[in-house]
């Protein structure tokens, strides 16, 4: 790809106004020299992206199909194939288990109350019909729930389903059960792949820690999750897309073991160290990385700038890729979004990989 093209100030020119992530506010499109979804083919492949990529130029869909069957669910509640009801909680914007009456007391139950659907009933074609993918940015399916640690814990309720990991009596069952549900997401992929051909990358939900720490050791992760994983985005790379992860909480401890699951890129939360991941680690997984905080309020639009400018000095390197993280929030302002963008335009156009 030609990333020689010079930056000209009517790059900035809004054309148009992308959908936000799950109806949230939306992001602008603008008068690039070639797509955000191009941009971010040349950042997953070819580690040398145009420019850094920003909030809005990947988006995710997760159609109804999904997510009546597998999701949450929305605002109305939904229960899901395994029998699961999902509440929505309105002051937490999203849906959770009904608490105190899980499926599985024990692990070693789930083969006679589990039952993997069989996908090819669903009406795909009509789903097709209504979700289609905008070529504009690049688009990942998202599938929420997941099929590892958080998938169990909505079998089991969450400390039930932690202990199940470190249970000897308990191991062989959650391995037999990850073993199942990694088949089903496989299958998932191919349907996926295979009525919306436009789709760029899935995006996979376990999260992994709290606000301060893991749940389970790095010893647990490798022994129950990670070979799991691996089989998961070995298929999904051999379907020719990218897979990103995402872990909510303080999992950067945990980073190496996303790695070897082979995950192309992780969205950390802000409590995780963005920076020092991207120096260890940018090499081998593309890490949304989130400024320093700043209080957009208490300072001028010309230090924005400076901010995103450094910012982008500091983050564009080629073979080393990275993404200005989304959960900055109230920090990506105009005027530092903007600056990110034309720095790093600059100075990727001048370097070669």
């Amino acid at each position: 790809m030609n990333r020689r093209i010079p930056y000209v100030p009517g790059e900035l020119r809004v054309v148009d106004t992308l959908p936000g992530f799950f109806g949230g506010p939306g992001f602008p499109l603008r008068d690039t020299p070639v797509t955000p979804h191009e941009n971010m083919a040349a950042l997953f492949y070819d580690k040398h992206p145009y420019w850094l990529p920003l909030p809005g130029d990947s988006t995710f869909m997760i159609p109804a199909l999904y997510n009546e069957r597998l999701g949450r669910g929305g605002p109305a509640g939904v229960t899901d194939v395994f029998g699961i009801e999902w509440e929505w909680v309105e002051s937490a914007g999203g849906s959770i288990v009904r608490p105190g009456e899980p499926l599985l007391k024990n692990a070693n139950e789930w083969t006679d109350k589990i039952k993997i659907p069989d996908i090819d009933m669903w009406d795909w074609v009509e789903e097709a019909g209504k979700t289609t993918c905008d070529r504009r940015v690049s688009t990942q399916m998202s599938f929420i729930n997941g099929f590892w640690f958080e998938r169990l814990v909505s079998f089991m309720d969450f400390a039930p389903a932690a202990m199940a990991l470190i249970d000897d009596d308990q191991k062989d069952a959650v391995k037999a059960l990850f073993a199942d549900m990694t088949d089903l997401a496989c299958k998932l992929v191919d349907k996926f792949c295979e009525y919306w051909p436009g789709l760029d990358g899935f995006n996979i939900h376990d999260d992994w820690a709290a606000q301060r720490a893991p749940f389970f050791s790095a010893e647990v992760a490798r022994e129950l999750f990670v070979p799991y994983m691996k089989a998961l985005t070995d298929h999904i790379h051999a379907r020719g897309r990218y897979v990103t992860l995402h872990s909510c909480g303080r999992g950067e401890t945990r980073v190496q073991c996303f790695i070897d699951g082979g995950f192309d890129g992780w969205d950390p939360q802000a409590m995780n160290d963005t920076h020092r991941l991207w120096d260890e680690v940018g090499d081998k997984i593309c890490i949304s990385v989130v400024p320093d905080a700043y209080d957009p309020a208490a300072i001028s639009e010309d230090e924005q700038r400076r901010r995103g400018r450094e910012f982008a000095q500091r983050f564009c390197r080629p073979g080393r890729p990275a993404q200005l993280g989304f959960y900055a929030g109230a920090m990506l302002t105009k005027a530092f979004t903007d600056e990110v963008y034309i720095a790093s335009r600059k100075i990727y156009s001048s370097q070669t990989d």
